[in-house]
Formats: structure tokens, sequence, C-alpha cells
């Protein structure tokens, strides 16, 4: 169930994140190219594929066209971080001293001395 689930999650980010969802277009592909070879018997594949993919030309199946694999692009996952520029840092002077630091979390109400001696003392041994 595990690896099921763990395919499913990374196809579906594949997908969404880049061009593999052309793939899910190749039905359309196939489609279009027998439309071609009823038009044209003697068209082939390879024929097919320069036609629309190293020559593009704009005619009548032009719309058609563009719907094929990888022949238009989407730009995917844009993630763009921005600042605010009227965000000003202002730094104080002080100085922070260690040591009050240190004096700070040692009276902290969370540390207690009587519950941390008793936790962590030395193995005892029981003799019979």
């Amino acid at each position: 169930m595990k690896k099921l689930i763990s395919i499913l999650l990374l196809s579906l980010y594949l997908v969404s994140t880049t061009e593999v969802y052309q793939l899910l277009k190749m039905p359309l592909l196939i489609e279009h190219y027998f439309q071609h070879k009823n038009l044209n018997p003697e068209m082939s594949l390879t024929a097919f594929l320069k036609i629309h993919y190293d020559h593009p030309v704009k005619d009548s199946d032009h719309d058609q066209d563009q719907k094929l694999p990888f022949v238009s692009h989407v730009s995917l996952l844009s993630v763009v971080f921005t600042i605010n520029p009227s965000v000003d840092f202002y730094f104080t002077e002080k100085i922070y001293n260690p040591h009050e630091i240190k004096n700070t979390l040692y009276k902290s109400i969370l540390y207690h001395k009587e519950i941390l001696n008793s936790i962590w003392q030395p193995p005892r041994f029981h003799q019979s």
C-alpha cells in the first residue's frame, strides 16, 4: 500500500511540476497523425513529425496542431519571494552579556534542581 501511495504522489508531483504532463497528450498526436494519413496515404511518421515539429506551418488545422504534445509550453510552478522595500531594520547598541543569559536560564521556572538531582543518579545494585 505504501508503494502504491508513493508512486501516486510521485506521479502527481511530476505531472504538476514538469513537462511530463505533455505525455498525456500522446493520444492526440496519434489521432492527428491518422487524420493526416487519411488525407495523404503516402505520408510517413517522420514526415508528419517534421511538418509539425521541425518546421511548423500555420495552416488550416493550426489550432489542432497547438494541442499536440511538446508544441506549446507552460511555465510551471513559479515561486517568487519578495521583500517589502519599506521594511527597515534597526539595531540597538545593547550588547548582551552571556552570563546574564546563563543566570536567567538557571533561574527559570522550568528548571528545578531537586528534580534533576533525583533523576540523574548512578545505578544502584541490590544485594540479596
